[in-house]
């Protein structure tokens, strides 16, 4: 699997420009200033590529919703330490919303499952519907990823939340993508690995996988 040039470049603004840009800004502004020009490399490549192929996507809410709370976050004295939680605090809410919406008749994940049929066909929400009612190992199915998408998201908050407030900032700084990198990859790839057993279960057994297909 060939590594592409623009996953690198994600990787530099994402990983290696928000320390440089903390390590070149301490001295000058403090360290909440270090940690507000950490934050300016990201939110520069998600404006970037808004303006490339008009759309937001998730990097990109995830990112300026971050800053939203870091803005906040400085506006009611919030500490450094604090600051260093913007981006967690998004995909922590994210995490126990979907837990909360396991006592919910439907989860999540059938939205956004729904949604995503619906773009590629003009009858897939009624096609994910009709699923969701005949299909109960379909809804098992979509309840089970949200249960593992809502931990793992959960899990990821409360992780950087104990590496901000105990270990030293730069550490933070350079260590915590690799953490939630790795934890989004792997909820990612148990994903793909999921659909495809789901898949191939259904292959065999004739049935839909119109909800799982991609």
């Amino acid at each position: 699997m060939k590594i592409r040039a623009s996953f690198l470049l994600e990787m530099v603004v994402n990983l290696a420009l928000p320390w440089l840009a903390y390590r070149l800004a301490v001295p000058h502004w403090g360290e909440t200033g270090g940690l507000i020009a950490s934050a300016v490399p990201p939110v520069i490549w998600s404006v970037v590529e808004l303006a490339r192929f008009r759309r937001v996507d998730a990097l990109s809410v995830l990112v300026l919703l971050g800053i939203v709370l870091s803005i906040a976050a400085m506006a009611a004295g919030g500490s450094p330490r604090m600051l260093l939680l913007r981006e967690s605090l998004v995909s922590g809410a994210i995490g126990v919303a979907f837990l909360v919406s396991l006592v919910m008749p439907r989860p999540l994940v059938f939205y956004l499952a729904r949604a995503t049929v619906a773009r590629e066909k003009t009858d897939g929400a009624a096609q994910i519907d009709a699923l969701w009612h005949a299909r109960p190992a379909f809804a098992c199915a979509l309840r089970l990823m949200t249960l593992v998408w809502g931990a793992g998201l959960t899990a990821e908050t409360a992780l950087r939340a104990f590496m901000a407030m105990t270990w030293p900032i730069e550490r933070f700084l350079v260590v915590s993508p690799f953490v939630s990198y790795g934890i989004y990859g792997a909820l990612l790839l148990w994903t793909l690995w999921y659909r495809k057993s789901l898949r191939q279960r259904a292959s065999q057994t004739g049935g839909v996988t119109d909800g799982f297909a991609g």
